[in-house]
């Protein structure tokens, strides 16, 4: 008989209360995606504050369409559905990945734009939708965590794992860390955007003073973030803005640039 994971969903309700009264857990076991469901509710109406975790993802996704596998007690997947009107939307990902960097691990890194890193390997990732429905707006950000070793079969980046850096954590245990400190994190964007976060991103940065390479083919060095959380960019063209809606980067090499 296999032992019902402990959630400690009720722990978690309880630190958030206090800032969302109307703020809502569930724990499935299987799901499509935590992302795609908690869209589908924003675009039927339903706009309560809601934590969804799925102990396996049958279709996971990630940014541009990537797809983010899951398996119980591997990985921790979990989207939180939160009503936002924020003056400018700019560097959202960059804000919520710092929080979970911030909350986990001092030696987690920040790839711009959406990526948590250690030693150069991909340790999470995050994946921001919104929804507009008459008039109110409904953010959803996902998030997948990679807790215990899992082969790299067919990834562009080796994966990491959260048990290099803690032995002891398991998904209940990651998941509890990072959830209230990521509502104050959320509810301080809306309120004052990106530009107070630029420093604290700039301290995990993985890419600033690194070349790399842009999907549009851009390359140069990467001089850091602006306070709207674009890239800086260094061409020969001179320094340019790189947003994340349009591009993405991954480490430069020599081969690359043949």
């Amino acid at each position: 008989m296999i032992t019902p994971t402990p959630w400690l969903a009720e722990t978690i309700w309880e630190q958030v209360y206090p800032l969302l009264p109307e703020f809502t857990v569930e724990v499935l076991p299987e799901l499509d995606s935590t992302n795609s469901e908690l869209m589908r509710r924003a675009r039927s109406g339903q706009h309560s504050p809601t934590l969804l975790v799925a102990e396996r993802q049958t279709a996971g996704r990630g940014r541009m369409g990537r797809v983010w596998q899951s398996q119980p007690g591997d990985s921790l997947t979990f989207s939180l559905s939160l009503p936002m009107s924020p003056a400018d939307w700019s560097g959202l990902s960059l804000a919520v990945g710092l929080s979970l960097a911030e909350s986990l691990h001092p030696d987690i890194g920040l790839k711009w734009p959406n990526d948590l890193w250690f030693q150069d390997r991909k340790l999470g990732g995050i994946l921001v939708e919104a929804a507009s429905m008459g008039g109110r707006s409904q953010v959803v950000v996902g998030v997948g965590l990679n807790i215990r070793p899992r082969p790299a079969d067919g990834l562009n980046t080796l994966p990491a794992a959260l048990t290099e850096l803690r032995p002891d954590m398991t998904a209940p245990t990651a998941l509890l860390s990072v959830v209230s400190p990521l509502i104050r994190a959320l509810l301080a964007f809306e309120r004052d955007g990106f530009a107070p976060l630029q420093r604290r991103f700039e301290a995990r940065d993985v890419l600033k003073d690194r070349r790399v390479h842009t999907s549009d083919g851009q390359q140069g060095l990467a001089l850091g973030v602006g306070p709207g959380g674009a890239l800086q960019l260094q061409t020969d063209a001179g320094v340019r803005e790189v947003h994340s809606a349009e591009i993405s980067v991954r480490p430069f090499t020599e081969e690359s640039s043949t």
